[in-house]
């Protein structure tokens, strides 16, 4: 049984681009919006990751701290987050650990045998650590509904 709306979110401890550990810790006082995303480079990951860069003054107004987790490791995301100027932190889950304890693990990508991802899915953590929201997809081509996550943020 996964995650659910009023949850405490899941402790992680995760490698940022810059090879800083990140924890859900550092960020309290603030909202938390989890952008788990199956593969760095993508074309589908790509267009989520840059329209939450897009939405991202607004969204940080909101006092709301972004952060996307995907199981690539921190030079991939580096990369990936260098190439399309992601401002936001990139977090690598390389063993996917936190993306299991989320219940978002997406086993055999591309029907490979043991290429594991994060499935495309979205939460929202209050100040409190209690999960507010949340969005999964099964569907690694499925893209959330952009608008209706800053209408939600808004009203929190």
């Amino acid at each position: 049984m996964g995650l659910k709306i009023g949850d405490k979110a899941p402790y992680f401890e995760l490698v940022d681009t810059e090879l800083k550990i990140r924890t859900i810790d550092e960020f309290a006082g603030k909202k938390i919006m989890l952008v788990f995303f199956v593969a760095a480079h993508s074309p589908v990951c790509k267009n989520e990751i840059c329209e939450f860069q897009k939405s991202l003054n607004y969204i940080s107004n909101l006092n709301v701290q972004t952060l996307g987790i995907s199981n690539d490791g921190p030079f991939a995301n580096k990369a990936f987050a260098d190439k399309y100027n992601i401002e936001f932190p990139i977090l690598g889950d390389y063993n996917s650990k936190t993306i299991i304890e989320y219940g978002v693990l997406m086993r055999d990508l591309l029907h490979i045998k043991n290429y594991n991802a994060a499935k495309r899915s979205i939460f929202i953590i209050n100040e409190k650590r209690i999960i507010t929201y949340i969005w999964i997809s099964d569907d690694p081509l499925v893209e959330p509904n952009y608008n209706e996550i800053k209408k939600f943020l808004e009203n929190q």
